[in-house]
């Protein structure tokens, strides 16, 4: 076999900044602005130095009245400063109409596209094409020996930058909106809850007027708020202060709530953290430890037993729901954004003469940012206002043995208790699109293999083997998580959500192959591959090393029928799911 020859520069962080117009003269105008003027320059290492960061994980970006800035369930990367003009804040699910919203397509292959894969995939494995890193490489260069800008010629952070978007404008804003609307002016962050949580966007936002925003991808977002306490604390009250109030009006029991009690419940309301934003990291180290040791190791939140003394509110993170049983303790269920845990001992208490504790532990699965509303505070506003048939049934209070828990099947969908802490267990509850295998009908023909391999130019992009309970097993491929712990420490953000449907996606010309994101999947569902070129020659970088790229399943996000594995089965072996429909999964199952 002939000697590898082919050699490429080593991919390196901002290789490809965020916005490639970023200047010296821009950042020293955005230094100049609150808080940013707050920030010591010295907290931050010389490999993240401030500047740099601003250089390269933001972008400066002008919207016209009535442009839209972020839509309603589109996945956060990025957050927003308004440095002048105004923004509208939509209220209300589905304020404004999908339609007019100009949701983008994903494109999907066509047939003769999705059928030419056959003989134009490459002969070689993981081919690239290097005349695209190439090319990504020399508009950054221009970039950086752009001239700078003439003083006095305009303000430093004036200049509009070049979106590379097509511009949706709502052109009659009155008519389209089915909500009100809340104002924010200059001086003001938005959009960071989604970026930080890697989540959807809970409202469609737009220009109210021509304004100019400094958009913060992730990433800087991180660095800023783990370095500069300045920018943590003002994040945090500009939440409490504009945000926290919306978050309550969704949450079903609060919406009859009058804007004057929903303020005083906002103002008693706490912030509490549990756990770490890399949970990924103790999950890897401990995963494979005692259960008992390991249940021991998550914080709790609130425990079995005890008063409920606040109705707590997930937003965001994952929570162990356990029951006492003999003399441990077994996984009821789990919560996730957007549930809640203690309204029906509260709402009995409130209403039984005879009151009730805690019937379960609630523990942090890692990171769990949660909102704590006083006992107190929903007695006075919240039941008031519930109609008697919407409360809880009140809960059963005769004494039982401690052994007898609450059964399963009211929390978890008539799942299986071994399957619910095997799921729980191993974190499986993160997928979105879980790739399942029935081993009892599984003929290990590798069809679906070959399928996969077909429509990533001969690269399979997931392995037919992973973790097992009984006759069931979760193959080591991408689940597309609700939390994609992934996207932590990549730091080119190169590892993003796909705004269409959600589904974890890397760009290849922006990966430097650095393997954070590999290295943090606690499922090792993410490879390492080495690339080469067109004629098969492994590529090298500067040090003769060979140059490597993240690699995984991308849910088939371009073939017209979606993931080829599961259509590949001839056995009905194999499926796709979100572990968190129980319904489906149970329907599944018991087949």
């Amino acid at each position: 076999m002939a000697e590898p020859t082919a050699t490429i520069s080593r991919p390196q962080r901002w290789d490809v900044p965020f916005d490639e117009k970023m200047d010296a003269a821009t950042v020293d105008g955005i230094l100049g602005i609150a808080p940013f003027s707050r920030i010591d320059a010295a907290n931050f290492p010389k490999s993240t130095p401030l500047r740099d960061i601003l250089l390269n994980d933001t972008s400066l970006r002008s919207f016209r009245k009535g442009e839209v800035i972020v839509r309603e369930g589109d996945y956060g990367n990025s957050a927003f400063f308004i440095i002048r003009g105004s923004v509208k804040v939509t209220l209300g699910k589905d304020a404004i109409p999908a339609a007019l919203l100009g949701r983008r397509e994903t494109h999907k292959k066509n047939l003769l596209e999705t059928i030419g894969q056959l003989w134009r995939n490459p002969l070689f494995p993981e081919v690239r094409d290097t005349a695209r890193y190439q090319a990504a490489r020399s508009a950054k260069s221009r970039a950086d020996t752009a001239p700078p800008i003439p003083n006095g010629s305009r303000s430093p952070i004036s200049r509009k930058a070049d979106t590379k978007q097509t511009a949706v404008f709502l052109s009659d804003i009155p008519a389209v909106l089915k909500g009100g609307t809340v104002t924010l002016g200059a001086g003001l962050f938005f959009g960071e809850i989604a970026a930080l949580g890697r989540t959807p966007r809970t409202a469609t936002i737009f220009a109210e007027e021509p304004s100019e925003l400094l958009e913060i991808r992730w990433q800087g977002l991180r660095e800023l708020r783990l370095r500069a306490p300045e920018i943590k604390q003002f994040v945090d009250t500009n939440y409490r202060k504009y945000s926290l109030e919306n978050h309550l009006r969704e949450t079903e029991y609060f919406k009859d709530l009058t804007p004057e009690e929903l303020k005083l419940v906002a103002d008693q309301t706490r912030f509490e953290t549990y756990g770490g934003f890399d949970w990924h990291t103790d999950y890897k180290k401990n995963k494979d430890i005692n259960p008992v040791e390991r249940l021991r190791g998550e914080p709790v939140i609130a425990e079995q037993g005890q008063y409920a003394n606040g109705l707590i509110l997930i937003r965001a993170g994952f929570a162990r729901l356990s029951q006492k049983y003999n003399h441990g303790e077994r996984t009821v269920s789990y919560l996730a954004r957007g549930q809640m845990f203690g309204f029906e001992e509260i709402a009995h208490n409130w209403r039984a003469k005879d009151s009730v504790s805690l019937r379960h532990t609630l523990r942090a699965l890692g990171y769990v940012d949660v909102l704590v509303v006083p006992t107190s505070v929903v007695e006075q506003y919240v039941l008031p206002k519930i109609a008697a048939a919407r409360l809880p049934a009140l809960i059963e209070t005769k004494s039982e043995p401690e052994n007898l828990a609450s059964p399963l099947e009211q929390v978890s969908g008539k799942l299986p208790t071994d399957f619910v802490e095997f799921l729980v267990d191993n974190r499986f509850i993160n997928g979105r699109a879980t790739m399942l295998i029935d081993l009892e009908r599984c003929t290990r023909c590798d069809d679906c293999v070959r399928a996969c391999a077909a429509g990533h130019d001969n690269n399979p992009r997931f392995v037919r083997h992973g973790q097992q309970l009984g006759s069931y097993m979760v193959a080591t491929a991408c689940m597309h998580c609700l939390d994609p712990v992934c996207m932590i420490g990549c730091p080119t953000g190169a590892i993003s959500r796909d705004s269409a449907g959600g589904q974890v996606v890397i760009n290849d010309i922006t990966c430097i192959g650095c393997s954070t994101c590999a290295n943090s999947c606690p499922y090792n569902n993410i490879q390492m591959v080495e690339i080469r070129d067109a004629r098969g020659e492994q590529l090298l970088d500067q040090e003769k090393k060979p140059v490597t790229k993240a690699a995984k399943c991308d849910l088939c996000l371009e073939q017209p029928a979606g993931p080829a594995c599961v259509r590949a089965c001839p056995h009905d072996a194999l499926t796709r799911l979100n572990i968190r429909d129980t319904e489906t999964l149970a329907a599944w199952l018991q087949r």
